[in-house]
């Protein structure tokens, strides 16, 4: 009983959106409302030093933008809510990617005056395929920005999505007054002078009542009362269960910076967002009620403390209770590992836990056991699948900086290769090292990371590659063998030992598939 009742307290979700559309600001104020944080930190200003409680990674303080999806947890009206806040930076994508296989449900930000962005469309796009519900919040409505109505085209043109507004605006920029709640049926004032608090609200479920005139003006009443009757006949009326199938996109309007509409986002989110869901395995449907434990890695941080040199591996539980100091089953080493000191995250400050539920993300303190995508259970050998690495787009020769350092540069680079956040390639003819990665700025985190985490200097040099394929070797098939034999020198291993084709050129590609048609070249490596 107690086991079902921690089940439906959960509500694990991810926020997703562009890079700036205020996505780690409205984190800080869901951690703020839900009592977790006292003051948030001002994400851009340099004048206030305090920086996101998301944002925990020296680099990400310095630059203003979040490098590495972080977790958090905070308890909210007698629900546990674990956020997991993602980078919007496309080069950072693909560990946002991995992160929406953690997830039961998502917040997608935009922002006001710049629509739907490039980077939204892409996570948006996962979230559909995966059927993840969605939740739309419309941020820095104190600003100028676009028409409510045509951002809510937008959305649906541009996302595919189908949206019903559960909350409106009163104005917009310089005429901005508040919001509608419309899913609670009052009104939210706030102040033009300090527009940081909520000025009241108001219980008001019969809009065309003349005292609205006396709150927020005429020509303001007239105008919410021609857009809420718009609202109502355009857009369908909200179903939970629409939602649940992710086939309906209830929005919310708001000011993540300055506490508009965040209350209202939070109240509404855990009453309907889904607590833990079942997940498929590639050995069956594993439901979260079931007794016996199971989870998986979608995350590997190293140096979560760099004093202590700490590797994390997170976990998100799956079903059955994960318990302190009981050993489980690591699937892929086929061993029984039990940990010590398992913890619940908030940002980067950790707390041991004894139990912890499905839905929940937990810290494993790891020596170098797990990768991205394992599998811990209670014995039953389950394979979550579907943790992508994805082909690189750009490549480069590491080299030693520092010859003294040379075994902690190999240790960082095996330590951050793990995280996911690059790859590692060594090359066949010469055993050179190659780092692809997805987006250019990883170059300069790992350069940052090497130098302030382990003490060791790093440069690169410009490898000539287009693209990163696996190769699914057949050594009896002569053509596989030929194949080696010709472009060996542009033959790889990556960093657990698959083969590799690092094709030079568009042109190149084509022509290897066209001559070697038995050799399987694949643009992921499933994990």
């Amino acid at each position: 009983m107690v086991f079902e009742k921690e089940i439906a307290k959960r509500r694990t979700f991810g926020i997703i959106s562009h890079p700036d559309a205020g996505k780690t600001t409205l984190t800080e104020k869901l951690l703020l409302f839900g009592g977790a944080i006292q003051e948030a930190g001002a994400v851009k200003s340099n004048k206030i030093k305090k920086s996101a409680t998301s944002d925990f990674m020296e680099i990400e303080r310095q630059r203003g933008i979040s490098v590495a999806t972080s977790v958090l947890a905070f308890n909210y009206k007698n629900k546990k809510i674990n956020i997991l806040d993602t980078p919007g930076h496309k080069d950072f994508a693909e560990d946002t990617f991995r992160t929406l296989t953690a997830v039961d449900s998502v917040i997608v930000v935009i922002d006001v005056a710049k629509g739907v962005e490039e980077q939204t469309e892409k996570l948006v796009a996962v979230c559909r395929m995966r059927k993840i519900p969605m939740i739309v919040f419309i941020n820095k409505l104190d600003r100028e920005g676009k028409d409510a109505f045509d951002l809510l085209d937008e959305v649906e043109q541009k996302l595919g999505l189908s949206v019903t507004p559960l909350s409106f605006p009163i104005g917009i920029g310089y005429d901005f007054k508040g919001i509608y709640n419309i899913y609670e049926k009052n009104i939210n004032l706030f102040s033009g002078s300090n527009k940081q608090q909520v000025e009241a609200t108001i219980a008001f479920d019969d809009i065309s009542n003349p005292d609205l005139e006396k709150i927020i003006g005429e020509s303001s009443a007239n105008e919410l009362r021609e857009h809420l009757e718009l609202v109502e006949g355009v857009y369908p009326e909200f179903d939970q269960s629409a939602y649940l199938s992710g086939e309906l996109q209830p929005v919310f309007f708001g000011s993540a910076l300055n506490n508009f509409g965040v209350r209202e986002l939070l109240d509404c989110f855990i009453e309907i967002a889904p607590s833990p869901k079942a997940k498929m395995a590639e050995e069956r449907l594993v439901n979260s009620n079931e007794e016996d434990f199971s989870g998986f890695v979608f995350k590997i941080h190293a140096n979560m403390d760099p004093k202590h040199r700490d590797r994390l591996a997170f976990i998100k539980i799956v079903s059955g209770t994960f318990e302190r100091n009981t050993p489980y089953l690591h699937v892929r080493l086929d061993k029984k590992l039990k940990f010590s000191s398992p913890n619940a995250f908030f940002a980067e400050k950790k707390a041991i836990v004894d139990v912890s539920y499905p839905g929940d993300i937990v810290g494993l303190h790891d020596t170098g056991n797990f990768k991205i995508g394992d599998t811990l259970t209670s014995g039953e050998k389950l394979h979550y699948r579907g943790i992508p690495s994805f082909s690189p787009e750009h490549f480069r020769y590491i080299n030693n900086a520092d010859p003294l350092k040379a075994k902690q540069l190999n240790k960082g680079i095996d330590q951050l290769m793990d995280e996911g956040v690059a790859q590692l390639f060594t090359l066949e003819l010469n055993g050179r090292k190659v780092i692809g990665t997805v987006g250019a700025l990883q170059y300069e985190v790992i350069q940052y990371r090497l130098e302030h985490e382990y003490g060791a200097k790093c440069t690169y040099e410009n490898f000539p590659a287009h693209k990163a394929c696996w190769v699914h070797p057949d050594e009896d098939n002569p053509e596989f063998q030929e194949f080696k034999r010709v472009k060996r020198k542009f033959l790889a291993k990556d960093k657990s030992g698959q083969l590799v084709f690092l094709a030079d050129s568009a042109f190149s590609l084509q022509m290897t598939q066209q001559k070697y048609p038995a050799v399987q070249l694949r643009f992921t490596s499933e994990k």
